[in-house]
């Protein structure tokens, strides 16, 4: 039998009123016992944080967890590498968030441990079977899976405010991103299923978007749209065919790469080449 690793981890818990000190746990820290490497993970369910707090601010929450995860790919000392970026964040959020002291735990390995500590801390348990996700919602969820997989979704920016590089009151955000050397990609995971006013949306936002990467990073933008297979759509009626290819037409006129999901592994595959993971 394979003798079980000795590891540690921590919980990240956003507490929103610390005089009544109700929490919620929203991520687990975890690495093997006196070594500097360590693994991180945030929910992806934020339904009990807004029940204890409506007006959180998950996007907020969500980069920390890209904060806490650049920290350790640098392979800094935990003490050294969790603790910093958790002060500074804490002003920023009004010290809403805190990380427990260090538990110990037997692992059979550091990813099976990651997946039964997520159960056992941090996820809502599941009385009803969870209705499958479609349109945008399960682009996204492809997209998270398959940056996660290739070790890159902790290093990127989630949830990017267009209104950085076009004008204030810009209300769209873009799902994610990374800068390798000059050029900044982002993805946006846009579902063609129904309509296509969000293909329209985010090709009338293009050029806007591209002129103020330029301005403000100094950069190159590649901006991505993810969508369904066109197999996926095929079977529908002849007016959803077409809307769909108009998304994707006019997209592509605003010269805005257009891929699918079955191209996604490929795309975090080269994230990770670019990311040097």
């Amino acid at each position: 039998m394979r003798e079980r690793l000795q590891c540690e981890f921590f919980l990240v818990r956003y507490v929103p009123d610390v005089v009544k000190g109700e929490f919620a746990n929203i991520g687990v820290v975890l690495r093997e016992a006196g070594s500097d490497s360590a693994v991180v993970r945030f929910t992806r369910d934020w339904s009990r944080v807004r029940c204890m707090d409506s007006d959180a601010d998950t996007g907020l929450l969500e980069a920390l967890e890209g904060e806490i995860g650049a920290r350790l790919q640098r392979g800094l000392p935990m003490a050294e590498g969790i603790k910093p970026v958790m002060e500074v964040l804490q002003d920023t959020l009004s010290n809403s968030v805190q990380v427990t002291e260090a538990r110990a735990c037997l692992a059979e390995s550091v990813p099976a441990e990651m997946e039964q500590l997520m159960r056992m801390y941090v996820e809502p348990l599941r009385v009803k079977t969870e209705r499958k996700k479609t349109g945008r919602a399960a682009i996204v969820g492809a997209m998270r899976n398959e940056f996660e997989r290739a070790g890159v979704w902790g290093l990127m920016r989630k949830r990017i405010s267009a209104s950085l590089y076009t004008r204030a009151g810009d209300p769209m955000k873009i799902d994610c991103g990374y800068r390798p050397n000059g050029v900044i990609r982002m993805f946006q995971a846009v579902s063609l299923e129904g309509d296509v006013e969000a293909a329209k949306g985010l090709a009338y936002s293009a050029p806007q978007l591209v002129e103020g990467v330029r301005r403000v990073e100094n950069a190159r933008l590649e901006l991505t749209a993810v969508v369904e297979p066109l197999r996926e759509v095929s079977e529908l009626e002849d007016e959803a065919m077409e809307r769909y290819r108009f998304g994707v037409e006019a997209m592509e006129q605003r010269e805005i790469r257009v891929v699918t999901l079955n191209d996604l592994a490929r795309v975090a595959q080269t994230a990770r080449t670019e990311l040097r993971v």
